[in-house]
Order: C-alpha cells, then sequence, then structure tokens
C-alpha cells in the first residue's frame, strides 16, 4: 500500500512527555481509531470520517492533515515541532549487536 504522507507532519501530545508525529492519513486514522471510546464526539467523528475519505482519493491530503490537526487544536493536544527530532538523536554504539 502507498502512504499518503502529509506535505508536514502535525505534532500531538499522547501523554504526559510523549508526542506523536503524524506524517501521513494513515498515521491520523491509527491515532483517531486509538482515542479513548468515551472521550469521542461529534468533532472525534468528523476528523476520522474525513481521513478516511482523504484515503480513498474523495477528499485532498490536505483536508485530512487540516482536519487532525484542528482535532488536535480543539483537545488541547497540538505541539509545535519538537526541538529534538528523532533523526537527531545518535544511535547507541555497538548498534546493539552482540559481539563474538
Amino acid at each position: 500500500m502507498i502512504s499518503k504522507l502529509f506535505e508536514r507532519p502535525v505534532y500531538l501530545k499522547e501523554k504526559r512527555d510523549l508526542v506523536r508525529e503524524i506524517t501521513a492519513v494513515e498515521d491520523a486514522i491509527d491515532f483517531l481509531e486509538e482515542w479513548p471510546e468515551r472521550e469521542r464526539d461529534m468533532i472525534h467523528d468528523a476528523t476520522l470520517k474525513t481521513c478516511y475519505m482523504a484515503h480513498d482519493g474523495l477528499k485532498p491530503l490536505r483536508a485530512a492533515r487540516d482536519a487532525i490537526r484542528a482535532f488536535g487544536k480543539k483537545k488541547g493536544i497540538l505541539v509545535k515541532q519538537p526541538a529534538v527530532q528523532p533523526w537527531m538523536v545518535k544511535a547507541p554504539a555497538g548498534g546493539g549487536r552482540a559481539t563474538l
């Protein structure tokens, strides 16, 4: 399956100190599907529907990105791009391989 990437990622706070990077419509759908059932509302439903429609090619990807960004803003979980990106963190020496 070809991933449908956003122009720019959206960053949403998942837990207290954990930020999730949403880079594609599939990521947005996964995030919304994992949203607790008791906290789902009309905003959640509309955002999820928009993302599914973008995934199916019925809406532009920009609409899905705008929807997940608006969802994050409304829920108070939208964050600016983190100062430290995962690719900026140096991998530990040895790469986790055991030497024989």
